[in-house]
């Protein structure tokens, strides 16, 4: 059983969040400017088995993609043709930025260092995961 990686994308930077092998934990892992990403992704393949990739959706309130899609969609769809033995699913990524900025803060950052965005993007690639991992799709592929 291979780990789940999941990606809150963005257009300058793109954060980055795995699980351990046993698909137990969720962990933020990495931010990398976006246009490093491919790059990025086909030396981690190459050094971790991943079996599925989360990539998180932005979605609007009224349930409309949001514009980020236009940029997300061609994203996802060179990342299949270029990895096609990966499970590639979507997950709803709204409110993740304020959860992560809530947690940041709760966690007892110090201002200085909140102000580091590459920090908001891997916690809420991670919240993401974490989402992704409670939700129904994840535990109907278990069973």
């Amino acid at each position: 059983m291979g780990r789940i990686l999941a990606i809150d994308y963005g257009t300058k930077r793109t954060g980055l969040a795995v699980t351990d092998p046993l698909r137990i934990i969720a962990g933020a892992l990495e931010t990398v400017p976006t246009h490093t990403l491919h790059d990025w992704l086909a030396a981690y393949f190459a050094r971790e088995k991943v079996d599925i990739v989360v990539i998180g959706k932005p979605t609007q309130m009224n349930g409309e993609p949001s514009e980020s899609m236009a940029h997300i969609a061609p994203f996802v769809k060179k990342l299949r043709a270029g990895h096609p033995d990966k499970q590639v699913v979507y997950s709803d990524e709204r409110f993740t930025s304020r959860l992560a900025q809530r947690a940041i803060i709760d966690g007892g950052v110090p201002k200085m260092a909140r102000r580091d965005k590459s920090l908001v993007d891997k916690i809420s690639a991670t919240i993401i995961l974490q989402d992704y991992l409670e939700s129904r799709e994840y535990k109907e592929t278990i069973l």
